[in-house]
């Protein structure tokens, strides 16, 4: 019954095109209600965090102000788009404030339909069309949730084949015959994706009346019938109020037949349309028109449930096999899909719901076992990929795993859910869902998923811009180098902190420290005294000068503490050597420099504001008796939130030279056991990025030391910085006397005072935006 296109195989084949038929386009678009605390529909308004509803490109409003709606940009692969997908999901949960993201399909606990807001757009037209879907359909329906997925072939992989196969006829025509081929097919088998994926088996009591009066109950409040795994897509879903069949054997005829219905007042637009799939285009505003003369550039698959069991809603392997599924597609035999072979399809749909996957279906004029279709499908699938791709194990293990689903019916998402909801009740389960994902999303608020490989700092940038509503686009991975756009307004960024708004002078400034303590002294600013030298000789002719105080011998360019030694006890030529060798590593200029008293802080500064400040501890480890430096630093290391290259928020301590070096000034080794609750300090020098914790003194360090961060910043020119400030003590006031400024740094990380070791987030992020796009 199901018969593969042999012929078009071969084609591919011919022409070397297996790896690029497998290649695409995909975009997510995903619903989420809202609830409270207590699992009910949170009826505030969309968070004002996330600005215009109308223009963000990423988080928008569905339906009610209770439905937050996630969309992905289009990308290049699954799981760009599942990655991105989740950090939607992260931001989002993480703005919200005693609210969660509702897990299922089907809605929380409801209020009176009169009660449940419905979006307010500050748009008349949108606002008019949701009222009306209001008043058609009900307000309890419209909060029905789900994913949809966007997809469409490369332009290139069209082309060659449009110029193999079919030259005769326009491209636009072959194009859109390809889409309408694949659309065809999945409206003929949809029923198979809406059991693979179906996950929503129950809903509350507070749901439609006439659905809960048919229904069965678990418990008081949890409903649901038989064999049905996704309440969306029955007749008590996300349908219009009678089926409207549509052609999909020509655009102009899928466009006429929407018209026609539009026209009789059976539809209110296009949009009104709930189908499961979509024909659909990327140009200007009129969908309809715009098809007829652009053509198909994308299909939507709109039947696919949100997953409780998945925190962002699917599982990547499920967003995989609908891929593999779409491939399929466009290889299988096909004919013009009449007006009975629809309704075929429409009901086979219902039998799967009523009656489960082990039920007969129609399939032309013969009764077929569901079941049985189901796993020729699979099978198919296989064997396309086993052609078309020889030994890729990965997809045959997702298709594989789907045809369990089929064998094992208790496997189904659905059947999981609904044993879970057995527990307790559809409420509880639910509730308990959003929170734990809530909790896994705080656990991973740093992170921007997919784009692991940039710096932090970027990474916040980028979740911050997103945020906002703000586009952005990666320029170059390995430099970290962005470009942003709001509006009109374009701004290029590297490494989160270098901007537009300093110039090449005042970064020069900062990179040199001769330079950057001139500028200091001159503006009246206390610095450290000292030396520079151009070579180990010349340092070495003064290191009578030097035994026996406390110096500092550091690169004269240099970032993130690179080559930095500090002696605070009793040092021999030796050890003076040895950092003036590690300091030439860096720089063909070292600076020798008074070992400034007091403890080091560092202030962030930007624009006219010190927005966080932070005491650096060094890299330590906390002894316990049995173990010995080494194996502390390993264990401590372990810490999720330690990584290395700057995307965690604290680097993993290193037992490099300058750390065995800075031991054997204390007379420890590495291979020695600390007492148990000894702090063993590895680095004189506090950075964050040579294994140092970062605490958040923002709030308890006086002003008038602000005053000279900022004045520091001013005097070099600076927008962004970070002053590095010894502080005597930081209960009494900023004098002349009592502070020092050691250095003023040009880029400096901006995750350490989002996300310090102690203390809370300064939002220096948003900060970075707020002078970029606001405040010109």
């Amino acid at each position: 019954m199901i018969a593969l296109d042999h012929h078009f195989i071969d084609e591919i084949i011919r022409e070397h095109l297996q790896e690029e038929v497998f290649k695409g386009h995909f975009g997510l678009e995903k619903e989420n209600a809202r609830v409270d605390r207590d699992g009910k529909l949170a009826l505030s308004p969309h968070p004002a965090v996330f600005g215009d509803k109308l223009d963000h490109p990423y988080i928008k409003t569905d339906f009610s102000e209770s439905q937050i709606e996630m969309i992905t940009p289009v990308l290049n692969s699954t799981e760009e788009a599942y990655h991105f997908l989740e950090t939607l999901h992260d931001i989002v949960t993480l703005e919200l404030k005693d609210e969660y993201l509702w897990t299922s399909s089907n809605p929380p606990k409801l209020p009176t339909e009169e009660e449940i807001p419905i979006a307010k757009m500050n748009d008349p037209e949108a606002d008019q069309y949701r009222m009306q879907l209001a008043e058609k359909y009900g307000r309890k329906k419209q909060l029905l949730s789900g994913i949809h997925i966007n997809f469409s072939f490369q332009d290139s992989l069209l082309n060659r084949l449009h110029q193999k196969l079919d030259k005769s006829v326009p491209y636009k025509e072959f194009k859109d015959e390809m889409y309408l081929k694949v659309a065809r097919n999945i409206i003929r088998y949809r029923w198979l994706l809406i059991y693979l994926t179906g996950a929503s088996p129950v809903f509350d009591k507070t749901y439609v009346e006439r659905c809960v009066h048919l229904s069965h109950h678990l418990d008081d409040e949890s409903h649901y019938f038989p064999y049905m795994n996704s309440l969306r897509n029955s007749m008590c879903g996300y349908r219009n109020q009678k089926p409207y069949y549509v052609s999909f054997n020509t655009v102009n005829d899928y466009v006429q037949d929407i018209r026609q219905f539009i026209t009789n007042k059976q539809l209110l637009s296009a949009k009104e349309l709930y189908s499961s799939l979509r024909l659909k285009t990327t140009k200007g505003e009129d969908m309809l028109t715009d098809l007829i003369e652009h053509g198909i550039e994308y299909i939507e698959l709109r039947m696919i449930d949100l997953n409780p069991l998945s925190k962002i809603g699917i599982h990547h392997d499920t967003l995989q096999f609908i891929h593999l599924f779409i491939v399929f597609s466009l290889f299988l035999q096909d004919e013009p899909l009449d007006l009975e072979e629809q309704k075929q399809a429409h009901d086979n749909v219902d039998q799967l719901l009523s009656e489960g996957i082990k039920s007969k279906i129609k399939m032309g004029h013969t009764m077929v076992s569901m079941e049985a279709l189901a796993l020729e499908i699979l099978d198919s699938m296989m064997d396309l990929l086993n052609i078309l791709k020889p030994g890729d194990t990965h997809n045959l293990q997702v298709i594989e795993q789907e045809k369990k689903r089929i064998l094992n019916p208790q496997t189904s998402y659905a059947s999981i859910v609904k044993s879970e909801i057995e527990k307790s009740s559809y409420s509880t389960y639910h509730l308990n869902q959003a929170k734990l994902y809530a909790k896994q999303s705080l656990e991973v608020g740093y992170t921007f998923a997919g784009y692991e490989d940039l710096e932090l700092s970027t990474q916040l940038l980028l979740k911050a811009a997103i945020k906002r509503g703000i586009r952005f686009e990666i320029l170059d991975r390995d430099e970290n180098f962005i470009r942003l756009q709001k509006g009109d307004q374009i701004e290029y960024v590297k490494q989160a902190t270098k901007t537009s708004l300093d110039s090449y002078s005042t970064v020069l400034i900062m990179e040199n420290k001769i330079v950057t303590k001139e500028v200091l002294r001159t503006n009246g600013i206390r610095v450290p005294d000292g030396e520079a030298y151009a070579n180990i000789e010349e340092a070495m002719s003064a290191v009578e000068n030097y035994l026996g105080r406390q110096i500092v011998i550091k690169p004269k360019s240099t970032n993130f503490g690179l080559g930095i030694s500090i002696f605070t006890n009793e040092f021999s030529r030796e050890d003076y050597r040895k950092a003036f060798e590690l300091a030439f590593e860096y720089d063909r200029t070292v600076l020798l420099e008074e070992f400034m008293s007091g403890k080091e802080y560092r202030f962030l500064v930007m624009g006219d504001e010190v927005v966080g400040i932070l005491h650096r501890v060094p890299a330590n480890v906390l002894g316990d008796g049995i173990h010995t430096i080494t194996q502390l630093i390993h264990e401590k290391n372990k810490d999720p939130l330690r990584g290395k290259g700057y995307k965690t928020p604290l680097e993993r301590i290193q037992w490099g030279d300058a750390e065995q070096l800075f031991l054997k000034g204390q007379g420890r080794s590495l291979e020695d056991v600390p007492a148990s609750g000894e702090i063993v300090y590895l680095r004189e020098n506090s950075n964050i990025s040579t294994g140092g914790d970062s605490i958040d003194y923002t709030d308890d360090i006086p002003d008038s030391y602000k005053q000279f961060a900022i004045k520091s910043a001013k005097a070099a020119g600076a927008t962004i910085c970070g002053v590095d400030m010894m502080i005597d003590d930081i209960r009494n006031e900023a004098t002349q006397h009592n502070y020092s400024i050691i250095e003023i740094n040009f880029n400096p990380a901006i995750h350490i005072h989002c996300y310090p070791y102690k203390g809370k987030n300064r939002k220096a992020d948003d900060k970075i935006l707020d002078l970029l796009f606001e405040v010109k």
